[in-house]
């Protein structure tokens, strides 16, 4: 027995040798190393270097729910609506290198976001293809998909390239839930910038803006009626012309013989801004300006007619305005606005209190100074409120219908905004605003002259009879006040969870008009009339960053 176990452990040992020794003959194969990732502390928390590159990036998000109420008693004529919601998701990529002409970056942000209710559903962006509606017997123009590339842009060497916020803006409702007041915030623009550093914290830009995202439409008195006659709301009509009446001939009283011009602004030439910035410990200082143009299409071949439905031929309507100096009927003229801007901090009250103040003021460039912002833009006449007691006509600029030479608006606005911090955790903002947009005199009376000839051409009431042209809101001067307060939670960082509530008040500059929430005529003529109108809105936002 010990001479058979002593037999197997030598076999044993001779095969466990044998078996080294062929392996000590076999190649290694190393273990490929593991590249973890390296905390890039160059341009802040939060960054990282992609593994194989000298690239750091950032990524960050939002998720945000809203909802908001805001009182509308008519039920009548697609009215009523009371409550919206909104759930938003914003994913954003910040990735930055050091070259030897300074940093590279290249920065990407994307918005998705599901909204209902009239106020949160946004035919602002509809038009300009930013989201897009349901069309169910319930769900029209209330339930609403947004999609947008908001930013998109390279910076090198002082240069800004692509999708970005617009470098006239300054305030741009940084210490607002909704973001009602006054006051330039174009977020997403397509724009070529160059910034050059003049001195300590001074720095001035030459931006060169996409035209389309600041094109407040020419007023055209038939793009109403041709929305109500297809059977749909008019920022549901995709409008290829925009017809807008020239008076030929007349008798002295009335127009006798009509033609039409198109409204239709081109993409012509990009807008110029230019802005002169200082930031300090101190806080911020901002002036700004921008050109741009305002433009029409040509005559409407085939659109001129007399009393009783007489045609007048293109060569003699052609030769009646030939004689004013409008040869082709395309004209182009040319908007300005300018801004300036302060932001002071104010540690002294508490850590994080600031205050903002900043006003605009331009010709043929309602979007720069901001006027429309609640109300809404890319349409010549809104309200800012569904079931609203008039229309706003915010139009950057008219066709003379005696004239048919284009006119330009004018606008202002003044918003100022202050936060304040009562607690590390809890902090308010108390803000308001004011702007006016008014037309060149004498062109909205212009219009009267049409009377009969005009017809279904235009809204009813405005221009078929004198009487009821005289208390139509159409090309009148208009104001509007926006004040509001939030109350805003933060029990952990990047957490809110605030209120916010805000009182809107629109009117006419003079006169009066008919009030639409209560269309009772007398003889033909509205029985209620009015002067402005008052709404208010609550607002309340969960939301998280990262």
């Amino acid at each position: 027995m010990i001479r058979i176990r002593s037999a197997l452990l030598c076999t044993a040992a001779s095969i466990a040798g044998t078996a080294g020794a062929g392996a000590a003959d076999l190649p290694v194969k190393k273990a490929v190393p593991v590249e973890f990732v390296r905390v890039c502390t160059a341009y802040g928390a939060g960054f990282f270097y992609i593994p194989g590159t000298e690239t750091c990036l950032r990524i960050s998000g939002r998720a945000r729910f809203e909802a908001g109420t805001i009182p509308n008693p008519n039920r009548a004529q697609s009215q009523g609506d009371e409550y919206q919601s909104r759930g938003l998701l914003r994913l954003s990529l910040d990735a930055r290198t050091q070259t030897g002409y300074g940093t590279l970056r290249a920065f990407v942000r994307a918005e998705l976001a599901s909204r209902t209710g009239t106020l949160l559903a946004s035919g602002t962006q509809q038009r300009i293809a930013n989201a897009f509606p349901a069309f169910g017997q319930d769900t029209f123009g209330r339930v609403q998909n947004f999609v947008v590339a908001d930013k998109a842009f390279v910076q090198f060497a002082g240069l800004t390239a692509g999708r970005a916020s617009s470098f006239f803006d300054f305030y741009a409702h940084d210490y607002e839930l909704i973001g009602s007041t006054g006051g330039s915030d174009i977020a997403s623009t397509n724009l070529l910038a160059y910034t050059a550093k003049i001195g300590e914290g001074l720095t001035f830009t030459l931006s060169m803006e996409d035209p389309m995202f600041r094109k407040q439409p020419v007023y055209s008195a038939a793009v109403a009626s041709a929305a109500a006659a297809a059977g749909l709301p008019s920022q549901f009509v995709v409008g290829t012309t925009a017809p807008t009446p020239v008076i030929l001939t007349t008798n002295g009283v009335n127009a006798t013989g009509i033609t039409f011009l198109d409204a239709v602004q081109r993409s012509r030439m990009p807008d110029f801004v230019a802005a002169l910035r200082y930031d300090a410990s101190w806080g911020s200082a901002q002036i700004s300006g921008a050109i741009k143009d305002v433009n029409t299409g040509g005559f409407i071949g085939g659109s001129a007619f007399g009393t009783g439905g007489a045609v007048i031929s293109n060569a003699a309507a052609g030769a009646l305005l030939a004689a004013r100096g409008i040869r082709s009927g395309a004209q182009t003229d040319y908007g300005w606005a300018v801004q300036g801007g302060i932001k002071v901090n104010l540690p002294m009250i508490a850590p994080g209190d600031g205050f903002y103040l900043q006003g605009a003021y331009g010709e043929g460039s309602i979007l720069y100074t901001g006027y429309t912002y609640l109300t809404g833009s890319y349409l010549s006449n809104l309200t800012p409120v569904q079931g609203a007691s008039f229309q706003q006509y915010v139009s950057d600029a008219v066709i003379n219908p005696i004239t048919g030479k284009l006119e330009l608006s004018t606008s202002f606005t003044v918003v100022g905004s202050f936060l304040h911090y009562w607690a590390p955790e809890w902090r308010s903002a108390f803000f308001g605003s004011y702007g006016e947009v008014n037309y060149k005199r004498g062109t909205r009376e212009a219009f009267s002259l049409l009377n009969g000839l005009v017809g279904g051409a235009t809204p009813p009431n405005a221009f078929t009879n004198p009487a009821g042209f005289a208390v139509s809101p159409v090309l009148r001067d208009n104001a509007q006040v926006i004040a509001g307060v939030s109350l805003i939670w933060s029990p952990v960082k990047d957490l809110d969870i605030g209120v916010e509530g805000t009182y809107i008040g629109t009117s006419v500059l003079s006169g009066r008009v008919a009030d639409q929430t209560r269309p009772i005529t007398v003889n033909g003529l509205p029985a209620f009339t009015v002067t402005r109108y008052d709404a208010t809105q609550i607002r309340m936002r969960v939301q998280r960053d990262f």
